[in-house]
């Protein structure tokens, strides 16, 4: 192979479309704008969204919700995570270092979700209610 025999792959480079140029090549006269009408004109359009005055969809529609932008810094773990980790001692750090929960990660949680075998002693972790009452269960503590 040499550099100046490589090619584009088949069907990779095609033609542009040039309109405007005589009517045999289909696209002559109207260069495919149809006719008249704001659409055909140089220049005229309408921004996006616009529905010819009608009140557009997204002013009809009600505004709804919006997501926190400190959920990122907001993290859980479930109690099979916790059993499956292995550790006596748990905080935060062991679980970034364990990839249970992001880098970012500020607040960390322990759900109920799973069960608990093990005793683990958290520190710097916070648990819900019921996370709380199967972790002593287990013989171990919230801190």
């Amino acid at each position: 192979m040499e550099l100046n025999s490589i090619k584009p792959a088949d069907g990779a480079k095609h033609a542009k479309r040039r309109v405007g140029r005589g009517i045999g090549s289909g696209l002559g006269k109207t260069a495919g704008r149809g006719h008249k009408g704001q659409k055909s004109r140089s220049g005229g359009y309408h921004k996006v969204g616009f529905e010819g005055g009608q009140m557009p969809l997204q002013r009809r529609l009600p505004k709804r919700g919006f997501k926190s932008h400190l959920l990122k810094f907001n993290a859980e773990v479930t109690l099979t995570a916790l059993d499956q980790l292995g550790l006596a001692e748990v905080d935060v750090l062991a679980l970034k270092q364990a990839g249970l929960v992001g880098e970012l990660a500020k607040v960390v949680k322990v759900i109920k979700s799973g069960s608990l075998t093990k005793a683990v002693k958290l520190s710097g972790v916070g648990a819900t209610a019921g996370a709380k009452a199967a972790i002593e269960a287990a013989g171990g503590s919230v801190a």
